[in-house]
């Protein structure tokens, strides 16, 4: 730990040297092209550069997409528009953690197991017990933009990003100006959805704050007569004595803070902090139900970074802290023999670091990117006892250090190569070597050919290495290897832009359950082969109309759990003055929800969703709001994404949105 440390000190010193080098070159001579949110990505290499200009294949979801779809949480809105990205869902608000939890993102076939990482602007969000992302507490209303690479990215950021990244950018005040906004929603199954946002900017300063409560009673609830009914027709054996009523209900409060202050023309400085605590009832399979399945979870995040852009120079320093406080009661099934439990599983988990990194032009068409960062992630967990006393499960740390060093050559006009590579010391895996490389070609105006290499890895967590009975502490991290080549297109100056990208994946070293002297028993083992096809279109060549649709075809080379070979969404916008509607599609064919045995067969769905909204605004800039209407699952498919959890029919939500400028500066 030590050395990793100096050699972040050496780093951190590097930067400081090398931009008093260039700082006097300032980008005031250019224009912001981080304004361009549909050319210019950050998350593939640490600084801003021209998504054609990426070997890499990224989709970005921008502000206006993330209204659109009046959604309180985030992943569903990746789950139709990015292509190859699929999420589990349970239904009607909420993804839950433990037994029967949802939120699980898969990009290619690969995502079970945290192998795909989510960020907030860059550092890494994810349980430091567990591994799994915090699905839950990605808040819509706090979101600018959504970058995606849909692919390896560990050479930047290391173990859990083996399957792609989500990089989610938090929002802040762009205008010198005071404003407020706000948001009721009320739906189906007494659903109810407050959100209020403030920012401000003035000067060197800008603040952004967020609040967001949901609350529902769940599309699921039995009462302690039906739950006894259901018990006896399916479990006529079973002990009657302890069933009770089940519901689906969930609570959740958000909260959000954003400050930045402009030291000078190319040093900034920001802060933020998330909270989030929400609980929530499972009430288990439909044909095996779990009593008192209750959850109460607090997940928290913050940083503070200062970034330095000139013109030949840009960079960040960034410290992160990522804590979780869960409160568990697992439940009982009587129709197993069970009884309540005694004791509730408590754990308190984190994950903090900090990242360095700096990108540097010393040739024409040439940029540098270094990095080093460091993580800290473990926990404790334990079994508290309603009767006093404590059963500890696990108390481990883990320590994370690595350095990188990417190179972007351009050739011509037309050419660009980029190539790099990560070393990585793990103090329970030891070395990993990553590399990437990839180049793009650009025959003519609006065209881009792209090709890449890179590898992926995972890292095991606490759980598959030290906790309950698959548990093995000699297991090695995942790998995986991917190639893949995309063709993207622009007509008409950009108003149709059309993609296609075909991608080959060979993964080995996975982790598995294996049976070893009658016990199970977590091995590497496990290998598989994804291959397939990704297209996107977008068309805005009418006036107020605009049609966007992807698609994408996964070939398993074995069945995996909610990785669908068919997937294709389809989504018009009609914008005639105040009023707007929206009509999408959705449809999800050949989907493995449960992967059977010797004695249980498949389970595989398909299914088409038909949803809409259409809203209209009242008033002016400065003084109006918007009512509207959306609807969900509008011919009310029966199906279920997690095995056993059906999902809700029709979904109906009513709305009013009030955004107000308060001052102008």
């Amino acid at each position: 730990m030590t050395r990793s440390l100096n050699a972040i000190l050496i780093f951190v010193s590097l930067i400081v040297s090398t931009y008093s080098l260039f700082a006097k070159e300032s980008l005031e001579t250019k224009p912001d092209t981080t304004l361009n949110i549909d050319q210019v990505v950050v998350t593939a290499t640490r600084t801003n550069v021209n998504r054609n200009n990426v070997p890499l294949t990224i989709s970005i979801i921008n502000r206006e997409q993330i209204e659109q779809s009046s959604e309180s949480a985030l992943l569903p809105v990746l789950s139709q528009q990015v292509p190859g990205l699929f999420v589990t869902q349970r239904g009607v608000t909420g993804f839950g953690v433990s037994e029967g939890s949802a939120g699980t993102i898969n990009i290619r076939g690969v995502g079970q197991g945290n192998k795909v990482l989510m960020m907030f602007d860059g550092q890494p969000q994810f349980a430091g017990i567990f591994g799994h992302h915090l699905p839950d507490a990605y808040v819509a209303s706090d979101i600018e933009r959504v970058e995606v690479v849909r692919g390896p990215a560990s050479l930047i950021y290391g173990s859990n990003a083996m399957g792609g990244v989500v990089n989610i950018i938090t929002r802040e005040q762009k205008e010198n100006q005071a404003t407020l906004n706000a948001r009721i929603m009320y739906g189906s199954f007494n659903t109810q959805k407050y959100m209020i946002n403030s920012g401000y900017r003035k000067g060197r300063w800008s603040t952004f704050f967020s609040i967001n409560h949901d609350r529902t009673d769940g599309h699921r609830n039995e009462s302690e007569a039906s739950m006894k009914e259901i018990m006896k027709n399916l479990f006529p054996n079973a002990d009657q004595t302890y069933v009770t009523a089940t519901n689906s209900h969930f609570h959740i409060t958000n909260g959000f803070g954003k400050v930045a202050y402009k030291i000078s023309d190319n040093l900034n400085a920001t802060a933020n902090i998330s909270l989030a605590g929400f609980n929530s009832t499972n009430p288990g399979m439909v044909n095996n139900p779990i009593f008192d399945n209750t959850i109460d979870v607090l997940r928290g995040t913050a940083s503070i970074a200062i970034e330095n852009r000139a013109e030949k120079v840009n960079g960040a320093l960034r410290f992160f802290y990522n804590f979780g406080n869960h409160d568990i009661n697992d439940g009982y099934q009587p129709q197993d023999g069970e009884t309540p439990l005694n004791y509730k599983f408590r754990s308190h988990d984190h994950n903090y670091g900090l990242q360095a990194y700096e990108s540097f032009s010393l040739l024409p068409r040439n940029t540098f990117t270094a990095g080093v960062d460091y993580k800290n992630w473990g926990g404790r967990a334990w079994n508290a006892f309603y009767a006093g006393g404590s059963s500890d499960i696990i108390d481990k740390t883990v320590n994370e250090a690595a350095g990188y060093i990417i190179m972007q050559q351009g050739i011509g006009n037309r050419v660009n190569l980029n190539a790099g590579v990560r070393l990585e010391n793990n103090s329970t895996f030891g070395l990993q070597w990553v590399p990437q490389a990839g180049a793009t070609y650009t025959p003519f105006k609006g065209n881009s050919i792209k090709a890449s290499f890179s590898k992926g890895f995972r890292s095991p967590n606490l759980r598959e290495l030290y906790m309950f009975a698959p548990a093995n502490p000699n297991l090695k991290p995942e790998s995986m290897l991917n190639y893949e080549v995309s063709l993207g297109q622009s007509f008409m100056g950009g108003q149709i832009f059309a993609e296609v990208t075909g991608f080959l994946i060979n993964a080995e070293n996975m982790i598995s359950v294996s049976t070893a002297t009658g016990k199970p028993l977590n091995i590497n083992t496990g290998k598989f082969t994804n291959r397939g096809i990704e297209a996107e279109i977008t068309v805005n060549v009418v006036k107020d109309f605009t049609f966007n649709a992807n698609y994408s075809y996964l070939y398993l080379g074995k069945p995996i759990i909610a990785a669908p070979k068919n997937q294709l969404f389809v989504s018009a916008t009609y914008k005639p003055g105040r009023f707007s509607l929206n009509v999408n599609l959705q449809n999800i064919g050949d989907l493995y929800t449960l992967v059977g045995d010797k004695t249980t067969p498949d389970q595989i769905e398909s299914y088409t969703l038909l949803n809409a909204k259409a809203s209209y605004k009242f008033g002016n800039e400065t003084r109006g709001f918007t009512l509207f209407v959306k609807g969900e699952n509008l011919t009310n498919r029966k199906y279920s994404i997690n095995y056993g959890f059906p999902m809700p029919g029709v979904v109906i939500f009513a709305g009013i949105d009030i955004p107000l400028i308060l001052k102008k500066y």
